[in-house]
Formats: C-alpha cells, sequence, structure tokens
C-alpha cells in the first residue's frame, strides 16, 4: 500500500496527450483538477498501457511495474 505505480509529475500546462488521457483511460483514471493540471488515481487502473502509448516521449507520466500482488484488482 502506499506507493502507487504510476504517477503525474508536476506540470503547469499538460500536453495534448496527457490532456486526452482524461477521456481516452478506459479505466477513467485521469482527470482535470481546478487549476488545469491532470491528476491520477491509479486505484482502478487496469494496466492496459494506454498512457504509456499515448504520453510516449512527454515525459510526463512516471510508471513503475506494480509491486507484486497489486496490480490488476478481479
Amino acid at each position: 500500500a502506499g506507493r502507487p505505480h504510476i504517477r503525474v509529475k508536476a506540470h503547469e500546462v499538460p500536453s495534448a496527450g496527457l490532456l486526452a488521457m482524461t477521456t481516452l483511460c478506459p479505466a477513467g483514471c485521469y482527470s482535470l483538477s481546478e487549476t488545469g493540471q491532470v491528476e491520477i488515481a491509479a486505484d482502478g487502473c487496469m494496466e492496459c498501457g494506454t498512457c504509456r502509448i499515448v504520453t510516449d516521449g512527454t515525459g510526463e507520466i512516471e510508471w513503475n511495474y506494480p509491486r507484486g500482488g497489486f496490480a490488476v484488482l478481479y
């Protein structure tokens, strides 16, 4: 518990790819804050990899393999 495997790095203005994740994430993990930054709640993450593909090269997402036993929950 405690350490999410996906983290959105601090940003002033999100890239188009990161902003798109607020509608493209199949699990609905990404949202837009009141201040215009993209946030993630990785609790429902399905490990589909969409965010890794869409934001490839932007450096805005820090992704690590989940700790053993803490990946997709069915």
